[in-house]
């Protein structure tokens, strides 16, 4: 019979060898926005088909091509978020957030679902951390963000990072910038793709997003939004360069960057390394400030931005970064025979209700076994326990790295002892790292 249980084209299986990353990755990432005073926020993994018609806009590829949308048997239209802006927006008006304190700063670790062609970098299932900043219309939000993408990275260890910005301007400077790319794409007619096409009437800014190359070649000699930015979006987007460059952020100038969503207004940028292969945005995001307003809600003056934690996980192994290791179990513990199975049983109870890690058979095998199988999952310690740990009460606590044996009093001298051999462990660990220190120095 053939397997049938294999994984859709384009998502991944996280497998318990390889979780630890991710939970590193999370926890940093969680982490350095509480340095920034972001809270976690969750919204359901599908929404109404409109919130994303409206917000990421249905010029968009998102919207035209990549979304997975169907009818629910009540007959309405669901999407499965394509991206966590629009989720996270909707939840802030839904439950009046913009009411208590602004900003609002929220961050999320979440499922996201575009229909793509798979590639390193590019799945159909996808993880994002995102932050959103609520209320916010000064250009110091905007370089506050952009320095938490920046912490981000810099505390994963991930290098050969280059950030990017520009700004698109706003609704009433973008209708001359509009106007101009009409003209000049205009000429191009015959040879842009049809999607293009239908998009020079209604958003020519579009184009410029296009993947095809012939667009690509065509898009690259278009006029510059830059110069066509009204005064305050000028000023504004000079501010957030002043502010990074108070801030020591490098960052490069790049009047091609428009981003791939129709909510952006004035800042958009993006943190690109040239190790991802043809996806080489890790981290990208910008100002929203009409978004809100679009929802149906009051005027919000917000930005963010989404890492794809699948690339981040790639540049860290890329680049032979370290992950915090795995937690292993602090105690393996062996029976021989039914009554040390029992008591062995107890032994782990205690254990974990102190905060241990106890682990014991499960599969009935013999000694030999069970004791390859403590080395195989990295025990710290292992016990046996057989008819004459029984009957003495007493029995070897076993260090697996060292093989170094100590004898403890059973059942209430097992939880001490482990606990000061973790004493004395993380006590060396400590000279260790002094000694290393010391040498350096």
């Amino acid at each position: 019979m053939d397997l049938i249980a294999t994984a859709i084209k384009g998502t991944n299986d996280v497998l318990p060898s390889e979780a630890y990353k991710w939970h590193y990755i999370e926890k940093t990432v969680a982490q350095t926005a509480a340095l920034f005073g972001f809270q976690e926020i969750r919204t359901p993994v599908f929404e109404k088909t409109e919130l994303f018609e409206r917000s990421v806009g249905d010029t968009t590829d998102v919207v035209q091509k990549e979304m997975y949308t169907f009818n629910d048997k009540g007959g309405r239209s669901i999407t499965l978020r394509p991206e966590g802006t629009a989720g996270a927006v909707r939840a802030v008006l839904e439950h009046g957030l913009f009411n208590d304190a602004l900003p609002v700063r929220a961050y999320y670790i979440t499922s996201c679902y575009r229909y793509e062609k798979p590639q390193a970098g590019r799945l159909r299932e996808f993880h994002q951390f995102g932050v959103e900043c609520v209320g916010a219309p000064l250009p110091a939000a905007d370089a506050e963000i952009i320095l938490l993408g920046r912490m981000v990275l810099d505390r994963l260890g991930i290098g050969n990072v280059t950030l990017q910005i520009n700004s698109i301007g706003c609704p009433k400077c973008r209708a001359n910038y509009t106007a101009a790319l009409k003209s000049y794409f205009s000429a191009y007619k015959e040879q842009l793709c049809d999607t293009c096409l239908s998009r020079l009437d209604r958003n020519p800014m579009r184009i410029l997003d296009c993947k095809s190359p012939v667009c690509k070649e065509i898009a690259a000699g278009a006029p510059v939004i830059l110069d066509y930015l009204c005064d305050e979006c000028k000023e504004h987007f000079e501010a957030v360069k002043g502010y990074l460059q108070v801030a020591g952020v490098d960052y490069i100038v790049n009047p091609h960057i428009v981003r791939g969503l129709d909510y952006y207004t004035k800042t958009v940028f993006e943190f690109t390394c040239d190790q991802l292969g043809a996806q080489t945005a890790v981290c990208a995001g910008g100002r929203y400030d009409g978004l809100a307003e679009e929802l149906g809600g009051p005027h919000l003056p917000s930005l963010g931005f989404a890492m794809g934690l699948e690339r981040v996980l790639m540049l860290m192994e890329k680049q032979n970064l370290p992950f915090e290791e795995p937690a292993v179990p602090d105690v393996y513990i062996a029976p021989m025979g039914e009554a040390a199975a029992e008591q062995a049983m107890k032994l782990c109870a205690s254990l974990r209700a102190e905060g241990f890690s106890a682990l014991t058979d499960l599969s009935g095998r013999g000694l030999k076994a069970q004791m390859k199988y403590a080395a195989k999952i990295r025990a710290k310690y292992a016990l046996v326990l057989g008819d004459n740990e029984l009957t003495q009460g007493k029995a070897n606590l076993k260090n697996m790295a060292t093989g170094a044996q100590v004898e403890i009093e059973l059942p209430h001298g097992l939880v001490s002892a482990v606990y000061d051999a973790n004493i004395q462990t993380a006590f060396d660990d400590l000279n260790d790292t002094l000694e290393k220190f010391d040498k350096q120095s």
